[in-house]
């Protein structure tokens, strides 16, 4: 016999009182705290910088001082190219200021489609797709490319975006220690043959700007059967004889299955893109959800995003400048007694290790009243227990600059104590 349902025995008399209200606000109690004793301290807040003014790749106007910027990802300083500043004020004029679609409906215009054919070229791949940011590039290609019963593979000091990536799909995740061919290996070898297997790496780092051993962990990879995707987000543009980053400078350009990349760094905008010789890319289109269900980029973004990328193409003096900027910061923080990130200049990003937060901050803030912006970094940015002060070089700095970058660092660090 089926019990009828008594709403009243169901219900309490005052379903109000059930429970108090939790404020789902109240798990930030610890940040907010953290964030406060650092104001109450007297020191700008390292994570809300405001540009007044910005005068090229390499100055600004910072709470009214004019301050050198070795903080930005602009690699090789196209965001003040005549071409490309051009490029997106036509596109403005001829298509307006937005497309109020997605890529599937009606957010395809033709400067997509140029700007994917400027990937095409510049990697010398057939398949190219472009994706509103790289965090979504990432997230989109690894939660689609693994599924349920497959395996994604990748390093520990993975980028957030691959993280986050892996958590949106649904295959399992295996990490290896970082730059590790051994425990790649290792990991691998413990894996069944069946399922399918995507291992991921970068090309550089992004905060210590160290590189990845890619020729032998995609040798590693292919042993075991697995795909591999490349995020050469930092070294795009300068690595490489072509500026395609460190897996072409490696020479695994016909092993590397998938490159992700951005926009927002060398190319100087922003936006995000994955590229593929594969025969099936297309087919990314018709499954990946960051791709289907978000808007796609203004018509003045993938304009100024085309016109640059075809002029990285022939960069080249810019690239060799970069570098000649890398090696002479690196060479002269180390000099100095500064603890880097790296023993060599191994990309256009230089970290400086510090003890501790308060250590960095105080850093940081000398540097910036000295007249210089650079990132402070920290957990979960960076590994476990690490503080650092990032710089990010531009293929547009000086050499000037960089001589008056070093006086500062050298002044900061003996006001703070860092330097003897």
């Amino acid at each position: 016999m089926t019990e009828s349902l008594n709403t009243s025995d169901a219900l309490p008399e005052n379903p109000a009182v059930i429970a108090p209200e939790r404020d789902l606000m109240s798990k930030f109690d610890g940040l907010i705290a953290e964030r406060q004793k650092l104001l109450d301290s007297g020191v700008t807040d390292p994570f809300a910088i405001v540009m007044e003014q910005v005068k090229s790749p390499t100055e600004a106007v910072i709470a009214g001082r004019d301050t050198i910027l070795l903080g930005t990802y602009n690699y090789m300083g196209m965001t003040f190219d005549p071409d490309v500043i051009q490029a997106g004020k036509d596109a403005l004029d001829e298509f307006g200021s937005g497309t109020n679609g997605s890529r599937m409906l009606n957010g395809t215009f033709r400067d997509h489609m140029e700007v994917e054919e400027a990937l095409r070229e510049f990697y010398g791949t057939t398949g190219a797709i472009v994706f509103s940011t790289g965090y979504m590039a990432n997230l989109g290609m690894i939660s689609t490319l693994a599924g349920k019963g497959e395996y994604v593979i990748l390093d520990a000091d993975s980028h957030a975006s691959i993280y986050d990536g892996c958590q949106q799909g649904n295959a399992e995740i295996v990490r290896f220690r970082h730059n590790s061919v051994e425990d790649l290996d290792k990991r691998l070898g413990r894996l069944p043959p069946e399922p399918g297997k995507l291992v991921v790496l970068e090309g550089v780092y992004s905060m210590l700007g160290d590189i990845a051993p890619l020729k032998e962990m995609v040798a590693v990879a292919k042993k075991h059967g697995c795909m591999v995707l490349s995020d050469e987000a930092h070294s795009m543009g300068f690595y490489g004889p072509n500026g395609r980053g460190v897996y072409e400078a490696q020479g695994c350009e016909d092993d590397v299955d998938f490159i992700v990349g951005t926009f927002s760094k060398s190319v100087g905008t922003v936006g995000g893109f994955c590229v593929s010789n594969h025969p099936k890319f297309e087919a990314i289109r018709l499954a990946c959800r960051p791709y289907i269900f978000t808007a796609s980029l203004p018509p003045s973004v993938v304009a100024t995003a085309a016109t640059s990328i075809r002029k990285l193409r022939h960069a080249h003096n810019k690239r060799q400048h970069l570098w000649e900027n890398a090696r002479t910061l690196h060479g002269g923080l180390k000099q100095m007694g500064f603890r880097l990130g790296t023993e060599t200049p191994d990309s256009a990003i230089i970290a400086v290790i510090l003890e501790d937060q308060e250590q960095a901050v105080a850093m940081w803030q000398a540097l910036l009243e000295g007249g210089l912006y650079v990132n402070m970094a920290r957990p979960p940015a960076t590994p476990a227990g690490t503080y650092l002060l990032r710089c990010s070089l531009c293929a547009e700095h000086t050499p000037e600059q960089i001589q008056r970058v070093l006086g500062m660092f050298q002044a900061a660090g003996r006001a703070v104590g860092v330097l003897a």
